[in-house]
């Protein structure tokens, strides 16, 4: 069978090759919407395949980006992806998710299989012990974007949330329902992740500002597994804690599961505030109280620094790109 070109839809639409290869590219600004349903209409009916090889070589790029997620299953990487997926779809460009599970060989592997792929930048989520190789990248002047993590010294564009502000809503909220014995428990801090190790240190600021003692034993770091064991701890405590603030939805779900298997009723027993927004969390019984990160707009505030660099546009000058967060207050805490 014959290979359909730009040419033969060209020639079928009536339109020029060059208009062709501006609606291919979504450049539709001086289009009219009749000339794009013609052209639309004829790579139905010619069934054409754009050669993406062809216009990668052409155009100097492939028109695809990499993401690379510290952990699939957090509900705010989840949300992120799919954010930055309608952003670039726009953009007519194709992304890769890749998931690290937190591990850095893992994450080593995946950013050299992107770039031997030639994507033409990635999103990532650090796990933080890749520094020659995010260093290389930098020297290299590759279109590169933390999220959600950072690694000061790198001084790699990054956008964050707000996480110190994000653990001051959940304290200031317990200590306005008179609950001042309050405890933290985040995921493992071992590789000094910034979101957990910032959440702490916002949570221990917060107490200071109300005057309350921070008390070593009610901050739990622990891998995923280990949070049910935490929180035994916590509760056996001689003076246990009224009130738990879950450093993220992986350590909530923990959390709540525990209670109810304790028949802990919540928040009578202990009031439960979760930072990162779950799904379940306004028809959980009762509704659960969470800080929301604005996923959507941090993700495309990612994916727009990460376009700009593609395009060699202007960076700014800020490395840094902060979020804040918002109390969605309900019952639980």
């Amino acid at each position: 069978m014959k290979t359909i070109t730009i040419a033969d839809v060209a020639k079928h639409a009536n339109v020029s090759k060059s208009t062709v290869s501006q609606f291919l590219n979504r450049r539709f600004d001086y289009m009219s919407e009749k000339t794009k349903q013609k052209i639309e209409e004829a790579i139905q009916e010619l069934n054409y395949q754009p050669n993406f090889v062809a216009r990668s070589l052409k155009q100097k790029s492939t028109f695809t980006v990499g993401v690379v997620v510290a952990n699939i299953l957090h509900t705010f990487s989840t949300q992120v992806i799919r954010a930055i997926e309608d952003y670039f779809h726009e953009q007519g460009f194709h992304i890769i998710v890749c998931n690290a599970d937190d591990e850095p060989a893992k994450e080593k592997k995946y950013i050299e299989m992107l770039r031997a792929k030639q994507v033409d930048g990635i999103i990532i989520f650090p796990t933080g012990e890749n520094l020659a190789l995010y260093e290389k990248m930098k020297r290299d002047e590759f279109p590169i974007v933390f999220m959600d993590r950072t690694i000061e010294e790198l001084g790699i564009q990054t956008v964050m949330l707000d996480n110190h502000y994000a653990a001051k809503l959940a304290v200031d909220r317990f200590a306005e329902k008179g609950l001042h014995k309050i405890a933290i428990i985040t995921t493992s801090i071992i590789r000094k992740i910034s979101p957990r190790v910032e959440r702490i240190e916002g949570y221990k600021k917060a107490l200071e500002m109300h005057g309350l003692p921070i008390r070593e034993e009610y901050i739990k770091t622990a891998d995923a597994d280990d949070i049910p064991r935490a929180l035994s701890e916590l509760f056996a405590l001689n003076t246990p804690p009224e009130a738990i603030l879950a450093g993220n939805d992986i350590v909530l779900v923990e959390a709540l599961k525990y209670m109810k298997e304790k028949n802990m009723a919540i928040p009578e027993d202990a009031a439960v505030i979760g930072i990162d927004e779950v799904s379940f969390a306004s028809f959980f019984t009762p509704p659960v109280t969470t800080i929301v990160q604005p996923a959507v707009e941090m993700a495309k505030g990612a994916a727009d620094i990460l376009l700009r660099q593609i395009q060699k546009k202007e960076s700014e000058a800020e490395w840094m790109h902060r979020y804040k967060p918002y109390l969605m207050a309900r019952h639980s805490g």
